[in-house]
């Protein structure tokens, strides 16, 4: 068990599930809307990488701009200045369906006889290829499931009957009943703003109010505060909401039945910014109790609790807090690694592990370490880290997880790669240990983890820890139905060792 797994294109193993992607939407009339609009992408950056974009609407005209890169690469000042209006919506990207390109880029746009529209989403559709084939459509004609849906509303548009003034409205009413998956849109035509939220509410969308007029709609709550905006609401599972001149109101296009709520648990593992608000719980308080109930369920004796950073410092407060270990940093992350560096050699991938994480030594050497992270999907980049401890002389090293044992993949919006690539999918807890290095592992249990989450009665998705998905996975379902072909080992196949190292 010590050959790693195969390496990603970036010469570094993604250690951490991709996040999903990010959206935000703002209708204020005298407002700088394209301003406000990547203030709050740039809140949202965390959510996705690849590409951004804005589109912008003045009730004449919508207009789009979007490239490959981050916010700040993608749009600058002259830009914005240029995308005058009164409404407009962003997306930051990470692609779990299609391709990494500027064609997949969002927010997508459609003309469609005079009636214009841009549309971005947070998520992933399980019913792609059905929706594309009912639609007379071929999979490989569109970029991404976002790309399929804005074509269904466009069809649906040019089939006319439509009441003026609502017609992005009622389209999307209609087509996104259709949808199954996980999924958060947001999407604007010359003179509304609209979001959605699937039945399950698998991805958050929340809503906010601008102090000098106007409404927002964002991903996370972070970015209403940078847009200036207060915190309303989350968006309902189910719930579509559109915003316009006069106001907002909510339709529901889904049948009663289908409404379940299930937020994806990692938003409060790992994806949302620790200062977000879900459930009316804060995140980095809920992280922080992970923390504490890990330590009640596998204390152990140490001298010191260190995080791995970012996101396992508010577990390893909590840790440091319960069990009275004192708490120091001993890692340092670099915040400015990318994903564009490819090592030709073994010897260069490994010194790429140490592009985004190296000791501070006189915190380790003779140390009895507590190592707290918030999950291990992989376990490269973990075994990578635990030798570098090593090396910095640590006496013992006793890894703590404040999530369960990643063990399947994900098909509603979070890029986890197949089973084969999972080390939980075929590893006990003993032998995951083994592999890694450590002196002792243990994860937090499932039940310990929802209490640490402080809601009350709340519903989750834990299917990446427990196999059970709420909406039925076809079969046949790849990461990739749309766009590039990648092959996905489906829920339910168990490969060998052979195959996952």
């Amino acid at each position: 068990m010590e050959q790693p797994l195969e390496m990603s294109d970036d010469g570094v193993h993604l250690e951490k599930p991709r996040e999903a992607c990010g959206v935000f939407g703002v209708f204020a009339p005298g407002q700088p809307v394209a301003h406000l609009t990547y203030l709050g992408l740039y809140a949202l950056q965390h959510r996705g990488q690849e590409s951004a974009g804005i589109a912008v609407s003045d009730s004449t005209n919508v207009t789009v701009v979007k490239d490959m890169g981050l916010v700040a690469q993608a749009l600058d000042d002259r830009i914005l200045a240029a995308l005058d209006g009164h409404v407009a919506i962003g997306h930051t990207r990470y692609s779990t369906t299609g391709s990494s390109s500027w064609r997949a880029s969002q927010p997508f746009y459609r003309d469609v006889g005079e009636r214009e529209f841009a549309l971005g989403h947070n998520g992933n559709l399980v019913n792609t290829a059905q929706l594309a084939a009912d639609a007379g459509m071929l999979p490989d004609t569109v970029t991404s499931d976002t790309d399929l849906v804005a074509e269904l509303v466009a069809n649906r548009l040019l089939a006319g009957g439509l009441d003026e003034g609502a017609e992005l409205e009622t389209s999307l009413f209609e087509v996104v009943a259709q949808l199954a998956g996980g999924f958060s849109f947001v999407a604007l035509d010359r003179d509304h703003l609209i979001g959605v939220r699937d039945p399950n509410g698998f991805w958050p969308l929340c809503l906010g109010r601008l102090d000098g007029g106007g409404w927002v709609l964002a991903s996370e709550s972070p970015a209403l505060d940078i847009a200036g905006a207060s915190f309303i609401r989350e968006i309902e599972p189910g719930e579509l909401i559109v915003i316009d001149a006069e106001g907002c109101h909510s339709l529901h296009p889904f049948e009663e039945a289908r409404v379940d709520p299930r937020l994806c648990v990692f938003e409060f593992v790992y994806f949302s910014r620790p200062d977000t608000k879900l459930y009316g719980s804060n995140v980095h308080e809920s992280r922080q109790r992970m923390g504490q109930s890990l330590a009640e369920q596998a204390p152990a004796e140490a001298d010191f609790v260190i995080p791995v950073p970012e996101s396992g410092i508010p577990a390893a407060q909590g840790f440091a807090k319960q069990s009275g270990i004192p708490y120091r940093d001993g890692l340092v992350k670099n915040r400015y690694i990318g994903r564009t560096f490819i090592a030709p050699n073994q010897a260069l991938r490994s010194l790429g592990v140490r592009m985004k994480l190296n000791p501070i030594r006189p915190n380790i050497e003779g140390q009895r370490l507590v190592v707290v992270d918030d999950s291990i999907v992989r376990g490269t980049t973990t075994k990578a880290m635990v030798g570098m401890l090593r090396e910095a002389g640590a006496a013992q090293i006793h890894m703590r997880i404040s999530s369960p044992p990643y063990r399947w993949p994900c098909f509603y919006g979070m890029d986890t790669g197949t089973r084969a690539e999972l080390l939980a999918a075929n590893l006990s807890v003993e032998e995951i240990r083994e592999y890694l290095g450590v002196d002792s592992l243990s994860y937090l249990s499932l039940d310990r983890l929802l209490d640490a989450t402080g809601t009350v009665g709340a519903g989750f998705c834990s299917a990446c820890l427990t196999g059970e998905y709420p909406i039925e996975v076809p079969i046949e379902l790849s990461k990739n139905v749309v766009g590039d072909e990648i092959d996905e080992v489906m829920p339910g196949s168990t490969p060998g060792l052979a195959e996952l190292f």
